[in-house]
């Protein structure tokens, strides 16, 4: 592994962790002495997503993850959870076994997640997500929210 700071190749695992789906390595140059962590994670065939427009791309997990980091901002929210939120969602997509998955599928299940995380990081995701056209329906999403909260 290369450092990030010196560029060099001399350098030593000091921890490992699992960190979700991935394992998250601190490592030291043994050359400048500084840390710097790693993740790895298996490469698996990742199913090509199918766009509204019917464009087909690969699935891109970081595009997830900064969706969801954009909703959560500003918000109390541990980036161990976003990471968590974006590692089931990455899981199941990967468990449906399909060649192509529409991407209003992928939507949904970060929906899901992110209802059961942050009520107002679900609301800012589903105002670029769901067709809210307008502050009526942006308030009734709101309502189903706040129903969904008072049965629990």
């Amino acid at each position: 592994m290369r450092c990030p700071y010196c560029s060099s190749f001399n350098t030593k695992v000091v921890d490992t962790r699992r960190a979700g789906e991935a394992i998250r390595r601190r490592r030291e140059c043994l050359d400048c002495g500084r840390r710097f962590t790693t993740y790895e994670r298996a490469v698996l065939e990742t199913p090509l997503v199918v766009k509204r427009d019917g464009r087909r791309e690969e699935f891109n997990r970081d595009k997830i993850l900064a969706g969801v980091r954009k909703a959560c901002a500003k918000r109390p929210i541990a980036i161990e959870d976003i990471e968590g939120l974006v590692d089931q969602v990455e899981s199941r997509v990967r468990g449906l076994g399909k060649a192509e998955v529409e991407s209003k599928v992928i939507g949904e299940m970060v929906l899901e997640k992110l209802r059961d995380l942050d009520g107002v990081a679900y609301i800012r995701f589903a105002s670029v997500y769901l067709p809210l056209a307008d502050l009526e329906s942006i308030r009734e999403e709101i309502d189903k929210l706040l129903a969904q909260r008072r049965v629990r």
